[in-house]
């Protein structure tokens, strides 16, 4: 199984793109192209898109941008790839809906001279130039560690659920492969396990309200693949009338996250800097549509790559990660029904 190493990011270049929607921004210099998988995780419209369009407007102000939001289907974002590409696209910023069926854009790309850049997920046995990307397998591993630390002792019988992210995203399988680096020599069981199609926190709910039937009494936590589907568990443990709930991990560090996590609903989240992610991309983008070759020291199966580190985030470390490292304010995730919660944290001077 491959480990991917972490490389310390020095951010170089710069550019964007929608389905492909009228460019952002440019004229008269290259175009690039910033394909991403879908938006029911909040972070591809709110993060990654427009801090990628604006380090391309700040590093290349006579490019062009194309935008394309694939919605989940692997056919849709095909033909933008194909859209792009026929506008003239020079770089393709791609994060692959399935990888598997990426490899004809990325191999239609390298016919016409066209630079790939894997964003966010890697794509296997295709002609990649770069990866851009966070270690999947770590993220996997500090989400089975937090949550085997939470639940503690427990009974010979019960278990946790495992929500797995889709099949079809490699970062899954990623998180999967590290989590089983820790589960087995934990003592905690693994009850059921879900491969949620689409990422979806509806899909996911359902699923664990199926297995907190079957499995009545047992459930002592929920390896949740990310946020939402995380959202989605705690719908479920929350309508079986579980108070408080079991340990619940996540990722992205969503502020709805973040709010359960300071409330007590969820017991972790995985923070990646997701803007810095889409900064180094749009930062690579912007060197390759120039003609540049940058250098890595990192490869990932024979690719160059820049590998990001995540960082867990329980109640304790709120306060430093999130509001001390700018990613959400107090008055953010301190609203009306947290309030409480966030005073007897600290975050609003109270008792913490």
């Amino acid at each position: 199984m491959r480990r991917w190493a972490w490389l310390p990011v020095a951010v170089v270049l710069a550019l964007v793109g929608c389905a492909p929607t009228a460019p952002a921004s440019g004229g008269g210099g290259p175009t690039i192209a910033l394909l991403l998988p879908e938006s029911k995780t909040s972070r591809y419209e709110s993060i990654d898109r427009p801090v990628f369009e604006q380090v391309v407007g700040e590093r290349c102000p006579d490019c062009t941008v194309l935008y394309a939001n694939a919605a989940q289907d692997a056919a849709a974002q095909q033909a933008q790839a194909e859209s792009a590409l026929t506008q003239g696209a020079a770089v393709l910023v791609l994060d692959a809906v399935d990888a598997s069926a990426a490899r004809s854009i990325v191999t239609q790309a390298e016919s016409r001279g066209v630079s790939v850049i894997a964003y966010d997920r890697f794509i296997a046995d295709a002609p990649v130039d770069y990866l851009v990307a966070y270690d999947a397998s770590l993220v996997g591993e500090l989400q089975a560690e937090a949550l085997v630390a939470a639940i503690g002792r427990h009974e010979p019988n019960q278990g946790i659920l495992v929500v797995n992210g889709a099949a079809t995203d490699p970062n899954a399988i990623a998180q999967q492969e590290g989590a089983a680096r820790v589960l087995p020599a934990s003592g905690v069981a693994v009850l059921a396990s879900y491969d949620t199609p689409d990422w979806s926190p509806d899909k996911a709910q359902e699923w664990v309200q199926g297995q907190l039937t079957q499995y009545a009494g047992r459930v002592v936590g929920v390896l949740a693949a990310n946020d939402g589907t995380a959202a989605g568990a705690i719908a479920a443990l929350h309508g079986a009338g579980l108070n408080p709930v079991p340990p619940v991990t996540g990722q992205d560090a969503e502020l709805a996250a973040v709010q359960r996590i300071v409330a007590g609903d969820q017991e972790m989240t995985v923070y990646k800097s997701i803007s810095q992610q889409a900064r180094t991309a749009a930062e690579l983008a912007v060197r390759l549509a120039r003609g540049e070759e940058p250098s890595s020291s990192v490869r990932v199966d024979g690719v160059p790559a820049v590998l990001l580190a995540p960082v867990a985030v329980t109640r304790e470390d709120v306060a430093d990660v999130i509001v001390d490292g700018g990613v959400y304010t107090v008055e953010q995730i301190c609203t009306a029904p947290y309030r409480q919660a966030c005073e007897e944290l600290g975050l609003l001077g109270g008792s913490g």
